[in-house]
């Protein structure tokens, strides 16, 4: 799953009380995109404001809505031409680089009626051939840099399609008129996308979402459109995560334009705030962490920044406490859903008071629960749920997995956190991190955000290790802060301090990076690895 993603308010919903149950925005507002689909919003947006940038690059490429709608159209026409029907699952292999034809392509599929299939060209040619045949891809839409797999599914560049149909900026798509009337109709409860989820515990799952569950809470008549503050919102989101495909509704729903930044770097991502003013961000916490150590906010003026959204995981007090000095006129706020429960998040600004907790329900419901589904008392751990306010989404051919998931209308999470006495979520691991250590539980989070308030660590990811008579022990793997001098034994009197003896790690090395993937959460599994392998 991933974990928190990005919305488009910085606004977090009244307290709701005690209860271990609590909802959201709901009600015909909220669920005012549900009647609508994706490439619906696009000719609404290319309609009204048909030369407006759209999306743009930080090495020199844009797109407006009116070039936005004309390509997609086209290329919706070309791929019908290659056999294309509504249903039919068609991969979208691009990279950083090529958000704009990501962009024209994802449209182009949902117009064509089928079902878009993103995929970062990040991923090595393996995985990508797992995705395109479990989803038993009809065609493959790639990038030049993208590395294709051969199988039994076409595949093209954007530029053939472009000229299969036809048409260019020279070429009016009226050329096109008889072709674009026969395309499909296509209803709000018809699959949109299938994004395939990081597989941080074994193989990706692929996420299916109807085209009313992926703009539900979008409002494209609002004469007040999200992120009003900017002109251009920052991110350098993978097209193949839960968070870039918000990003991408945020291009079609917001106020300002998509600026990609197509290599991240805390210097290269700083530098562009400052030039273009930007007044929204996004990032994970692994950007973060590097924009801080590199100390960005003594190099450059950061001052424009307005809204600051942190998602992929939840923000160590430490680093949010950080990013609100770095960045001193920006709300910062923490989001929390996942590949399977979105539209459903908490999101949280940053209250010093709150330092772990993950918001209350922004959209949805949120829920704690004991192993029988039902509501805990506040206060109490539980597996923590999330509930759509609009259309579920489901696994894709794996019915099994999915029983475990999606739970009468609730997703669980995967999660283990509870609900304070305000409604308050608050997170102590993930299912699967807690070391069982003897008689102990060990939250890896706790240790990680103890860990983080030693000046000397940059970055830490916290694990547990096979031990003969505990079962398991607790290891940490560290990135030393720049120029810090780092001593383990040093780390663990540090500790002894903010932690009990048997959450204190026994093994700690020290890394250049944390193993992530292009989500930005670490990989635990490698994580794990390098620290049982022989000292």
């Amino acid at each position: 799953m991933h974990r928190g993603t990005v919305g488009e308010t910085v606004e977090t919903p009244a307290p709701s009380g005690a209860s271990q149950v609590s909802s959201g925005a709901s009600g015909p507002d909220a669920g005012g995109g549900c009647d609508r689909t994706v490439h619906g919003l696009l000719e609404l947006r290319a309609g009204v404001q048909p030369d407006r940038t759209a999306i743009r690059t930080d090495d020199g490429r844009s797109l407006t809505f009116a070039r936005w709608q004309e390509a997609s159209t086209a290329a919706a026409v070309a791929l019908v031409r290659r056999g294309i029907r509504p249903g039919d699952r068609v991969g979208l292999l691009f990279g950083l680089r090529d958000w704009p034809d990501f962009a024209v392509h994802y449209c182009a599929v949902t117009r064509a009626g089928a079902v878009a299939v993103p995929i970062s060209d990040r991923q090595p040619a393996e995985a990508v051939a797992f995705v395109l045949g479990h989803c038993e891809a009809a065609g493959l839409v790639a990038g030049p840099a993208a590395r294709v797999p051969a199988g039994p599914w076409w595949t093209a560049s954007p530029a053939e399609l472009a000229a299969e149909a036809g048409v260019s900026p020279a070429v009016a798509l009226a050329a096109l008129a008889a072709e674009v009337e026969r395309l499909p109709a296509v209803r709000p409860d018809a699959p949109a996308q299938l994004l395939y989820t990081s597989g941080t515990t074994g193989r990706p799952k692929g996420v299916l979402a109807t085209h009313g569950n992926v703009v539900h809470g979008t409002r494209p008549h609002a004469r007040h459109r999200p992120l009003t503050h900017s002109e251009e919102f920052l991110h350098s989101f993978a097209v193949g995560t839960n968070a870039g495909q918000t990003m991408l509704l945020n291009a079609l729903d917001a106020h300002p334009a998509a600026l990609v930044a197509t290599r991240f770097t805390p210097g290269r991502f700083a530098r562009l705030i400052e030039q273009r003013a930007v007044g929204s961000v996004f990032l994970v916490p692994a950007m973060a962490a590097e924009l801080l150590n590199a100390r960005v906010q003594d190099r450059f003026d950061l001052s424009s920044v307005r809204l600051l959204g942190s998602t992929a995981a939840a923000l160590p007090p430490t680093v949010a406490t950080a990013l609100t000095e770095a960045f001193p006129r920006a709300t910062v706020v923490n989001y929390y859903t996942s590949t399977e429960a979105a539209p459903a998040q908490t999101a949280m600004v940053y209250d010093p008071q709150r330092p772990t907790a993950l918001g209350l329900a922004a959209r949805g419901s949120v829920m704690v629960a004991g192993p029988d589904g039902r509501p805990l008392p506040a206060g109490e751990t539980g597996d923590v749920h999330l509930r759509s306010p609009g259309a579920q989404r489901a696994y894709y051919r794996d019915a099994e997995a999915g029983a475990g998931v999606f739970r009468a209308g609730w997703v669980r999470m995967g999660d283990v956190g509870f609900l304070d006495a305000d409604g308050y979520l608050h997170l102590v691991d993930r299912e699967s991190d807690v070391i069982k250590s003897g008689a102990y539980k060990v939250s890896t989070l706790q240790v990680e955000a103890a860990a983080l308030e030693h000046p000397a660590v940059a970055e830490a990811a916290v694990v547990g290790l096979p031990h003969p008579v505990l079962g398991m022990s607790v290891g940490a793997a560290v990135v030393v802060a720049p120029g810090a001098e780092f001593d383990p034994a040093e780390l663990r009197s540090f500790l002894a301090g903010r932690l009990a003896a048997h959450e204190i790690p026994g093994r700690i090395t020290t890394l250049e990076a944390l193993p992530r993937n292009e989500g930005g959460k670490p990989l635990k599994r490698a994580v794990r690895d390098l620290l049982a392998a022989p000292a």
